[in-house]
């Protein structure tokens, strides 16, 4: 899956009922998560989590849609373990799964290894996320191996990146950046035309190059 492409708009069985993968994301933007299998150790941690961090992506305008290989009813068995699991979870599991025993959209948005996605009986889904935008655009995408479990903050964090550089296309964020950090001007914006967007004026710092790209502001 390459950045910017279209997500296609899916038909999905899943534990909150069919959906139509337009109409269910509406303007919202989406998280799309997969996980290798029910009943495992790591994805329980994982779907229990992300539920206890609901709020956070609701105040961002995010819907989340898990997905994995198994049938809806070993999800609805599985949600019970993640909800005995998750104390903090103490109403309906939030966010739907998206049941795909055939693995068909599995294939369809690449998240099984290539050597095992036309082998039914062994292959699983990597642990793969992808950040969509509201014009159901691929704008990250994350892999993980079925050892490692993701770091949601992470998800969160560059999601306020994402929004904030699509509100404001003149700035981009530094590495470890967070809401209130300084941001960076971006590399596309000529000198000329900073002053203009950032009348309060910019920080520059001198580099041994001699080229003054490094460029920020906490006026955004």
């Amino acid at each position: 899956m390459r950045l910017q492409m279209l997500i296609p708009n899916f038909s999905a069985y899943t534990t909150k009922g069919p959906i139509k993968f337009y109409d269910w994301q509406g303007d919202s933007w989406v998280v799309l998560f997969s996980h290798p299998n029910d009943f495992t150790p790591v994805c329980t941690t994982e779907l229990c989590q992300i539920a206890l961090l609901k709020d956070q992506f609701i105040k961002r305008n995010v819907k989340l849609l898990a997905h994995s290989v198994n049938d809806l009813q070993s999800h609805f068995e599985w949600i019970n373990d993640i909800t005995s699991y998750c104390s903090g979870i103490v109403s309906e599991f939030p966010y739907p799964i998206i049941a795909d025993p055939n693995r068909e959209l599995a294939v369809a948005l690449e998240m099984i290894d290539d050597e095992q996605k036309n082998d039914i009986e062994v292959a699983k889904t990597v642990r793969a996320l992808y950040i969509i935008d509201p014009n159901h655009r691929l704008r990250l995408s994350m892999i993980y191996p079925e050892s490692t479990g993701r770091s949601n903050h992470e998800i969160l964090r560059v999601i306020d990146s994402l929004q904030l550089t699509d509100k404001n296309p003149y700035v981009v964020t530094p590495a470890d950046w967070v809401p209130g950090d300084i941001v960076l001007i971006s590399p596309h914006i000529d000198d000329t035309l900073v002053d203009r967007v950032f009348p309060r004026g910019i920080d520059r710092l001198e580099m041994p190059s001699g080229k003054g790209y490094i460029r920020t502001t906490t006026n955004y």
